[in-house]
């Protein structure tokens, strides 16, 4: 179909019969960019702790950058849907991706100036461009039929394994490719995130045409012609959230999946080399902790889409319980503490797509933007106090402690999982 400036959507929809190829278009816009958001910010992560530690000159501030990056969709994601649920989500992504180009570039500048403040501002600007990761998962259900539309954020969910695989084995060439400029090797790898956020902004503005999130708008005016304009502001979503009991379950669990998640895995490597494992043998497990978060995504999707999301969001409660036992009864057995941060990867996709798909569910089509970007800010946020807890967690009691606080985080998921289904039958 051709495209259609999105400005003209509320005069006219497109035809049923288009709509099959309007969603294909988009997933495939949506998979492409994923691909480059994720190979731009793992490569720029790879090294992040290690620039940091090179710029400030000290270890004990190298973990700062982690922070850095997590705060940025967390800062983002409030104003992020404000734009979105007013513009659509094309102005949204690309302002996410070029947001993301702009702080990688001033991470850049502060490591070449030798400032590490300045190096931590560029950090977290450099970090909103994983909103835009983020926020697609939502433009890809925003066509889709109900039945379908976990299948369709698991698909996009799954792309970002193929830059996060990716982005690590690029981060030395990128080093070597601006010695020669004055720039750090280290700075390296972000010269070319900068970059392939700029592309990725390029693709959402050219080919993300009509705008999903402004044609299911118009789509839904079709379907209920003179119904009064419905309010999208924040606060109306806000309220939607609160208001509905499958949204706030779907909101918790989207929220303790993430931060069970980050807050094992970011001190497992801690703990790994505490029972004498090597840097190879860390990279392996985190690799396997990847792969189980994005690339059985399409599976997690498949399910909720055929046995219901609230199942789903059982496995991911039983999944990320599992990790928690196994890693943290693992003690030297670097085999069993590889599986339970693969399990781990499993039960964080099992919980975002059927905590993602949920949350679309249960809130009207005018709010929906609103809602979602409280999402991922109670997720970033969370995942960002649960990052620095863990590490104190760690120092002061150990591994298996941190993972049975984990465990204890799936309680209040659980006990909303079975008050909503109580409620549902």
């Amino acid at each position: 179909m051709p495209d259609t400036p999105d400005s003209e959507l509320s005069y006219g929809t497109p035809a049923p019969g288009a709509l099959p190829a309007l969603r294909r278009r988009v997933r495939a816009v949506l998979i492409a960019t994923q691909i480059l958001g994720g190979l731009g910010i793992a490569t720029g992560v790879a090294l992040a702790a290690v620039l940091a530690k090179e710029v400030s000159g000290t270890e004990a501030l190298s973990g700062l950058a982690s922070t850095a990056t997590v705060a940025g969709p967390a800062l983002l994601a409030m104003p992020l849907a404000a734009l979105m649920s007013a513009r659509g989500r094309r102005a949204g992504l690309v302002l996410a991706y070029l947001l993301g180009a702009l702080g990688a570039g001033v991470a850049v500048l502060g490591a070449v100036v030798d400032s590490f403040p300045l190096l931590l501002v560029g950090l977290v600007g450099f970090g909103a461009g994983s909103s835009a990761n983020l926020a697609a998962r939502f433009a890809a259900a925003d066509l889709e039929e109900a039945d379908r539309r976990a299948r369709a954020i698991s698909m996009v969910v799954w792309a970002t394994t193929i830059g996060a695989v990716l982005g690590p084995n690029i981060a030395a060439p990128a080093g070597e490719s601006v010695t020669g400029l004055g720039i750090p090797a280290t700075a390296g790898p972000f010269v070319w995130a900068a970059g392939v956020f700029v592309i990725a902004a390029a693709v959402v503005a050219l080919l993300l045409r009509p705008d999903p999130l402004l044609t299911a708008r118009a789509l839904a005016d079709a379907e209920a012609p003179g119904r009064p304009p419905e309010n999208r502001s924040l606060r109306a979503g806000m309220r939607a959230v609160r208001e509905s009991a499958p949204a706030r379950l779907a909101l918790v669990t989207v929220a303790v999946s993430h931060t069970a998640m980050v807050s094992i895995m970011s001190m497992t490597p801690v703990a790994l080399d505490h029972h004498g494992a090597g840097i190879q043998l860390i990279g392996l497990v985190i690799s396997g902790h990847i792969a189980g978060m994005y690339a059985f995504s399409p599976v997690m999707g498949w399910l909720s889409d055929r046995l219901g999301r609230r199942a789903v969001i059982g496995l991911a409660a039983g999944l990320i319980a599992l990790a928690a036992l196994l890693a943290g009864t693992a003690g030297p057995s670097h085999g069993q503490t590889a599986l339970g941060l693969f399990v781990l990867g499993l039960g964080w996709s099992a919980g975002l797509v059927s905590g993602s798909a949920l949350l679309t569910d249960s809130v009207p089509q005018a709010q929906r933007a609103a809602a979602q970007g409280l999402s991922d800010f109670v997720m970033n946020t969370a995942a960002g106090v649960g990052g620095l807890a863990a590490g104190l967690v760690v120092a002061q009691a150990g591994y298996g402690p941190l993972n049975a606080i984990a465990a204890c985080l799936l309680l209040p998921m659980a006990a909303l999982a079975l008050r909503s289904t109580t409620r549902a039958t």
